[in-house]
């Protein structure tokens, strides 16, 4: 009998969000990561919870109704690590006339059955905050909403749950070999240890790797092509002082979301490149900075360039290839193929998908696999993720209420905490009196407590994995300050 009844290759979105729902159903579930959770593509994206607004240009209404119904599902899970934005929108003479952008955003607000954020509204932009960093030749706008995440907080939060409710999540751990016969035998590689694995069921959610470890590993060819298409970010100083984010139309016809970040800067993104190259180090080149530089600039009266990036980022999207001719138009929506063969264990490969998506994504992957196990019904729907069980509008509330239970945070501090941690910060404080006694401070506020607390808790092994995809205190930290955390989780794992 095989040890585990499904197996996921993949520890990004799609790999934690499917381990989550699977183990949620009493499956015995394995999740091999080859390097950290979200260490590819779910922790480069533009930070969104969105419907898509542009896909229905593209006819993709079937999509962008399943993730506008997505984005207050999650944001209902996650109140968290995911907020509502209300976003502007200014249209530019030449591109997409105004009556067309006010159909589109009429259609989105009444595509997704949007009870929880505030309608489209026609904004005069000379007499509201939102107007104040762009051009005086923008009059007026379309205001409409959506959601901000922390994506890589998600993936997460989404593998804290699935722990929690039985799973193995294995990090720096690759499947180097796959045998397939009446159940899969997995060879999986940790730090040079050797180890097998058994289960009835493999799932293939690699992201932009799911070719190669088809080719290498499963050492069968994928059932449809994949197409990879690069979407790169800049990071600059910041633009706006309100907590709006912008919708920018591009020259091209593609858009540009310029959002809040990281509480001091703004995040611009993003681009459609095909991709080929090292999917271990894909960066922004420099004809994207300046495409993004330039769009921007159209807009704003304080301009971009690009010796000013205070950090840049790209990720590979594997995209189930439909033949389209541009990157931008490949379909966004997930394709799930199956491949099943008489008498031996079935493979399951995951193309395309959206963080937004991510949780209906592992459904259907269940309803396409739970056949084998006689799986227990969907139950993600109403659920709640680890720290998220207070109300969509309860934020505020839970940052006065840690204030008065620790009375030594500061404001920023507090908000940084339950956004990152929601009700777990306690875990973090404890019964902390004062600061002193939450060990040494690294980069920003961050605390040899939390520290302690991601090494012990959240699969964290490095300085990276702490300082830019548990928080984004990267942007903060000096080199002395990042030797130092690499000192202490040493300490910490040496000690454990």
């Amino acid at each position: 009998m095989a040890e585990y009844d499904l197996a996921i290759i993949g520890g990004g979105i799609n790999g934690t969000g499917l381990a989550r729902d699977a183990a949620g159903r009493r499956l015995r579930v394995l999740l091999v990561e080859q390097n950290d959770l979200a260490s590819g593509t779910s922790s480069a994206s533009t930070k969104l919870i969105h419907g898509g607004l542009r896909y229905l240009e593209h006819g993709a209404f079937r999509l962008v109704r399943e993730a506008l119904h997505e984005r207050e599902v999650l944001l209902r899970m996650a109140p968290h690590v995911i907020r509502p934005l209300r976003f502007m929108l200014p249209p530019l003479p030449g591109l997409r006339s105004a009556l067309r952008l006010r159909i589109g955003l009429f259609i989105y607000d009444m595509l997704g059955g949007r009870k929880l954020l505030p309608a489209t509204r026609t904004v005069d932009l000379t007499h509201h905050p939102v107007g104040q960093p762009l051009k005086r030749s923008f009059r007026y706008g379309f205001e409409f909403s959506d959601c901000l995440v922390d994506d890589s907080r998600l993936v997460v939060l989404n593998a804290l749950d699935a722990a929690e409710r039985g799973a193995v999540i294995r990090t720096r751990t690759r499947c180097i070999r796959a045998e397939r016969r009446d159940e899969w035998e997995l060879v999986l590689n940790s730090r040079g240890r050797r180890e097998v694995a058994t289960a009835r069921v493999l799932v293939n959610a690699a992201g932009p790797w799911i070719g190669e470890v088809a080719d290498t590993v499963i050492r069968r060819p994928l059932a449809a092509p994949v197409r990879l298409v690069k979407g790169s970010h800049i990071v600059v100083r910041r633009r706006f002082e309100h907590d709006c984010g912008y919708l920018l139309q591009a020259a091209d016809g593609r858009v540009v979301f310029a959002l809040p970040f990281a509480q001091e800067f703004t995040l611009i993104g993003t681009t459609d490149e095909n991709f080929v190259g090292d999917l271990n180090s894909p960066a922004p080149d420099h004809d994207e900075v300046v495409y993004l530089c330039q769009t921007v600039n159209e807009y704003f009266r304080d301009q971009v360039t690009p010796d000013e990036l205070v950090w840049s980022f790209a990720g590979v999207r594997s995209l189930y290839d439909d033949g389209a001719n541009k990157p931008e138009d490949v379909t966004r929506d997930y394709v799930l193929a199956l491949d099943e063969i008489h008498g031996e264990a079935p493979l399951l490969t995951i193309y395309g998908g959206k963080i937004t998506t991510h949780r209906r994504l592992a459904e259907a992957a269940m309803e396409r696999i739970g056949i084998f196990f006689g799986a227990l019904p969907p139950w993600t729907a109403g659920s709640t993720l680890p720290g998220g069980d207070f109300p969509v509008d309860g934020f505020d509330a839970l940052v006065a209420e840690s204030i008065g239970r620790w009375p030594f945070l500061d404001q920023p501090h507090a908000r940084r905490l339950v956004r990152a941690y929601g009700r777990r910060i306690e875990r973090i404080l404890k019964d902390a009196q004062n600061m002193n006694e939450l060990g040494p401070r690294f980069a920003g506020d961050l605390t040899g407590a939390e520290v302690r607390y991601l090494v012990e808790n959240e699969w964290a092994q490095s300085a990276d994995d702490v300082l830019w995809r548990r928080s984004k205190l990267g942007l903060k930290a000096t080199p002395e300050q990042r030797s130092a955390l690499e000192q202490f989780i040493a300490s910490l794992q040496s000690a454990a």
